[in-house]
């Protein structure tokens, strides 16, 4: 799906947010690729992100998708505007194993009030990719 951005700096607009993000500095993500509705952020598995039966735990596979579909839905908003997220679904599809997980986060719709967008989780292992999840949210804009 093809979307025009309202923001011809939505590439720094983003990239400026997302330097923000405690959380995402933390996990040691990185926004891999950024398009108008569409972001990818990717980050390492390490060890201390695990669970207790090995996998990465889904709570980073949530964070690393909804950051997706956050900054794909902040790529196409007005100067001076954000977004937050009003509800959000995983449907988690497979065990989180590997090297690291790379969520690419896309926008549905762009409405003026509410934003859908979506985010697939992918494991990476030795350049192997398996899809270990699907988010669904709502996106509402905000003044920044």
């Amino acid at each position: 799906m093809s979307h025009a951005p309202r923001n011809p700096d939505y590439a720094e607009t983003v990239r400026a947010s997302f330097a923000l993000q405690a959380m995402m500095r933390t996990i040691g993500a990185e926004i891999v690729a950024l398009a108008p509705g569409l972001v990818e952020i990717a980050a390492p598995i390490r060890p201390e992100f695990g669970q207790q039966q090995g996998m990465a735990h889904a709570g980073l596979t949530f964070s690393l998708g909804d950051s997706a579909a956050g900054y794909a839905a902040l790529s196409l908003m007005a100067p001076g505007q954000e977004v937050v997220t009003s509800e959000m679904t995983i449907h988690l599809l497979a065990p989180a194993t590997g090297t690291r997980l790379i969520a690419r986060g896309e926008v549905v719709r762009a409405g003026k009030r509410l934003m859908v967008a979506r985010a697939d989780v992918h494991a990476e292992q030795d350049g192997t990719r398996c899809h270990v999840a699907t988010l669904l949210g709502t996106m509402v804009p905000v003044s920044a």
